[in-house]
């Protein structure tokens, strides 16, 4: 079974019955979801969802673009929410200096105080970073200079210099629909050379319906495109893919039950 890393099923429950769109995840064989926090303010929401769902777990966390409005000064609240049995993760988190929607004095501050909610919970980080490799690398190993964490970059479509150093701290990378893309080749050149035991796959759904999805809205079943994508590109049968990114998922948020085990 595959696990679609990160979604967001409060924005997809705005159109559609949940139940419907985790149905068709489980048919297309997509075990396990974890749905992401974007605000503490949605967070009861959030955890609500996958309080419905036996495999359906969540994230706390306040993305960069809600860094102004909802940033973290320090680490207090995510600590406390981490400790609610649906949470497994924490953000997402990071940079954003595409669209710069908060300051990025304010993103800087919050992605501080996610890393530090993380080491404290020793739940694993979940990195959000767009045009902004070179602070997103210095901040992750300043804050590792500070103690050790575990995490994942995001729907990694950025340089193979934010990859290595990701790497280097014992980080994770997830894929999106991304790399499906025709114009992703830069992308696909880095993910051939990374470490099969780091990587794991997800939707970002509703955004970035893979091929041959592309166009419409994403749903955590499409995670299986992406997949055969990733698969193909690294000359793995895809059952061996699905294997190999479920374990690393499992190891990295240990909090989640793998499914042989309930």
């Amino acid at each position: 079974m595959l696990v679609d890393s990160h979604c967001h099923l409060d924005y997809l429950e705005d159109e559609e019955a949940l139940e419907t769109v985790v149905a068709r995840a489980r048919a297309a064989g997509v075990g396990t979801l974890v749905t992401i926090c974007t605000r503490l303010s949605e967070f009861e929401r959030v955890r609500a969802i996958a309080s419905r769902f036996e495999r359906v777990y969540c994230s706390v966390g306040v993305h960069p673009h809600d860094a102004e409005a909802e940033g973290q000064k320090d680490p207090a609240r995510l600590i406390e929410l981490a400790g609610d049995d649906k949470v497994i993760g924490i953000g997402e988190t990071g940079l954003d200096y595409y669209y710069d929607n908060s300051p990025r004095a304010a993103q800087r501050e919050s992605f501080r105080s996610h890393i530090k909610a993380a080491r404290a919970s020793g739940l694993p980080l979940i990195v959000h970073s767009r045009d902004a490799d070179a602070d997103t690398g210095r901040i992750l190993e300043e804050e590792a200079g500070e103690g050790a964490y575990t995490g994942v970059i995001h729907c990694f479509t950025a340089g193979r210099a934010l990859a290595e150093a990701a790497l280097g701290l014992g980080l994770y990378i997830s894929l999106s629909g991304v790399v499906t893309f025709k114009k992703a080749e830069a992308l696909r050149a880095i993910v051939r050379d990374l470490p099969l035991d780091r990587l794991l796959v997800e939707t970002d759904s509703p955004y970035l319906a893979p091929v041959p999805k592309r166009g419409r809205r994403n749903e955590p079943a499409y995670v299986v495109h992406t997949a055969a994508c990733l698969a193909d590109l690294l000359g793995l049968p895809a059952e061996e893919l699905a294997r190999i990114t479920s374990e690393n998922f499992f190891r990295l948020f240990a909090k989640a039950a793998p499914v042989r085990d309930i």
